[in-house]
């Protein structure tokens, strides 16, 4: 057994059984891959793949075990590469980060400048997405942080560290009447069409539960999945906005921002990695400033927590930075 074959076979799995994808993603030849699960197959003695002529159709339930285990594998040498990078004090490499439009544009610019300032030699990867797209770039180990609000159940795999914590904000036009409101009610806010984030927030704090439970009916204009998006079309007077209270500049000086801690709960964002993965030194420092709590020590005691109860008392002494 040999780790190329570990690599084949990982690799044909994510990205979804499709050998010739596979092959072109390892910079290799699809008879190159196909002959190597093959050869691993032969060697374990029993199949990992169902096939149907020369298709692969699905893992079967001890190709499934390999594969968790493979995957492992994986992760613990590029440890061991980590590591020894480390060790010889080593600052070059790669940071990818996954995340919504609201935090690339707003929350990490200023943090991605003055890292990138100490550590020029990195090369830094911005994807954004939604969370449901953050966390298929996690779960193919396409990302090394995840930033995300909420949805944590859509990361499994993930370790979330708690960054901070932020309100909406209802903005609205000059002219509108709400305006002149210094702290509307729901009801007097369900007689106006909203423009807002597209829904993806659980629980009680998401829009249409809260709604739902004061028995009001939400009235949708348009959704999104950035601010400036919302902003734009508030301006042209679709709706009312509610928006993340740091994606709200000195630039929207034409519009009004009305306080809405009285209508919403507030959000928290945790910035997470994959459980197992031994972090570099330039990670930890990237962690450290996003948020002066993330420590190593608390990240490492993080690692260790083996229950969310468990991750909840690592920081259960912090209070949460609010962005201004």
């Amino acid at each position: 057994m040999k780790l190329h074959q570990l690599r084949y076979l990982t690799a044909v799995v994510q990205n979804g059984l499709n050998i010739t994808t596979a092959a072109r993603k390892l910079h290799t030849s699809q008879p190159g891959v196909s002959k190597q699960l093959k050869l691993l197959e032969e060697e374990l003695g029993f199949p990992v793949f169902e096939r149907d002529g020369r298709n692969l159709t699905r893992v079967t339930p001890a190709g499934t075990q390999v594969v968790d285990r493979a995957l492992k594998i994986l992760e613990e040498v590029q440890n061991i590469r980590r590591l020894s990078a480390d060790v010889r004090e080593d600052d070059t490499g790669s940071l990818s980060i996954g995340t919504t439009h609201t935090q690339a544009r707003y929350v990490l610019p200023p943090i991605i400048s003055e890292f990138r300032s100490d550590y020029p030699d990195i090369d830094l990867h911005l994807h954004q997405g939604t969370s449901e797209q953050i966390a298929e770039l996690a779960k193919a180990e396409r990302i090394d942080f995840a930033i995300a609000t909420g949805a944590q159940e859509l990361f499994p795999s993930l370790v979330p560290l708690p960054w901070y914590r932020w309100q909406r904000q209802i903005i609205v036009p000059r002219s509108h009447p709400l305006a002149a409101e210094k702290a509307p009610s729901l009801k007097a806010l369900s007689r106006y069409p909203l423009v807002t984030y597209t829904f993806s927030f659980g629980g009680r704090s998401s829009l249409p539960a809260l709604f739902e439970s004061a028995g009001l009916k939400l009235n949708v204009a348009l959704t999104a999945a950035d601010a400036d998006t919302i902003k734009t079309y508030v301006r042209v007077g679709l709706g009312v906005g509610i928006v993340a209270g740091m994606s709200i500049t000195p630039d929207d000086s034409d519009l009004v921002t009305i306080d809405a801690k009285h209508l919403f709960d507030s959000h928290v964002t945790w910035i997470g990695f994959q459980r197992g993965r031994l972090l570099r030194r330039y990670q930890f420092d990237f962690l450290k400033r996003c948020a002066p709590h993330l420590t190593r020590r608390r990240i490492e005691l993080a690692i260790r927590a083996n229950s969310p109860q468990e991750l909840t008392d690592v920081f259960s002494d912090i209070t949460l930075p609010e962005p201004s």
